[in-house]
């Protein structure tokens, strides 16, 4: 909401209640992307002129390509997730002696 003193807050956002997420908006529409690219693929395969045999053979390799593409986002994914695991613990082990420190200081 923007007014003449510039932008407003909502009644959510002054309770401290509102908590916009840019992410989940981005994750949103990549997820509808890949829908609509999913849904156009197949479209367009089941309406190119092609025998019953060729279109079934073409829509087992374009699965197949899929499913090993997703597999590969998922290993990507997992290894991306192991090593921000490793470095969250690693900055655990190094900032640790600093808050202890800092707790001691505080009581």
């Amino acid at each position: 909401m923007l007014g003449e003193g510039g932008p407003q807050m909502t009644e959510l956002e002054r309770q401290g209640d509102y908590q916009p997420s840019d992410r989940s908006s981005a994750s949103t529409a990549i997820t509808f992307l890949f829908i609509g690219l999913g849904i156009g693929a197949l479209a367009a395969l089941l309406f190119a002129p092609r025998s019953g045999r060729q279109m079934r053979k073409l829509l087992r390799r374009k699965y197949q390509d899929a499913v090993e593409q997703a597999d590969e986002l998922l290993e990507r994914g997992s290894e991306l997730f192991e090593r921000g695991s490793e470095f969250a613990q690693t900055a655990r082990e190094k900032v640790k002696p600093f808050a202890e420190a800092a707790a001691k200081h505080v009581r």
